[in-house]
């Protein structure tokens, strides 16, 4: 398992709203190419978003993320599926360090048959994770989006 943390300079509810809300993943998240639909009980667990995720230029995965467990505004567990690649157990763990300051910790575990990979895709996956922490943040800091 793969964990990168990021400071943010925004609200708990803030960040979390943005982590829960699947249409911003494309905004910040590497990999991310877009969002197919979203069940209407997200982020309730068992709902799942559709989504298709980018490789190698313009080829793409259809695929779907799931949620596992969820206790808003701290915690977000998804399993992200990218067939045949395989599937992750993503967790994002937030607290409040500040009465404008979040911390999330940002976790990946290969989960299933792509298991045995761990040992390569776990390194991998630490500048891909940290790059979509500091891509949340410049999403989070554009306009319209509150403090």
């Amino acid at each position: 398992m793969t964990t990168v943390t990021h400071s943010f300079d925004h609200p708990l509810i803030t960040v979390f709203d943005a982590l829960a809300d699947p249409l911003t993943y494309p905004e910040w998240l590497l990999g991310a190419k877009e969002i197919r639909s979203i069940d209407p009980t997200w982020p309730s667990p068992g709902s799942s978003f559709r989504h298709r995720v980018g490789l190698i230029g313009p080829l793409t995965l259809a695929d779907s993320s799931t949620v596992e467990h969820v206790k808003a505004p701290t915690l977000l567990v998804l399993e992200v599926r990218a067939r045949p690649v395989g599937r992750a157990r993503v967790t994002f763990r937030l607290r409040a360090s500040g009465p404008a300051t979040t911390e999330v910790a940002f976790s990946e575990e290969t989960i299933g048959y792509a298991r045995a990979l761990a040992p390569v895709a776990g390194p991998l996956a630490i500048p891909r994770n940290k790059r979509s922490l500091d891509n949340l943040e410049q999403f989070l800091d554009r306009d319209g989006v509150r403090r």
